[in-house]
């Protein structure tokens, strides 16, 4: 992240959970944050991917920002501010 950037409260890495487990923690991890506070979210390319976003989405949460990390591996970074 740049100094630009928002900075996160807090974060997560799911790149070693599978689906549901990728949105659970998300979800549990977000519900300990106050509204209006930034979860950096590390995860896969595939279903994490396509699910978590919408997911956070639909309970109301911003997704802020989503990039591939520059490593080129299949990981990126969601940035979600909670609801």
């Amino acid at each position: 992240m740049s100094e630009t950037e928002p900075k996160p409260d807090a974060r997560i890495d799911i790149t070693d959970d599978v689906c549901p487990m990728t949105f659970v923690r998300v979800k549990l991890a977000l519900e300990r944050l106050p509204s209006g506070a930034l979860l950096d979210v590390r995860l896969n390319d595939g279903e994490p991917l396509r699910n978590v976003p919408r997911s956070a989405h639909a309970e109301g949460h911003e997704i802020v920002r989503l990039v591939r990390e520059s490593d080129g591996s299949a990981v990126h970074r969601l940035l979600i501010r909670r609801a």
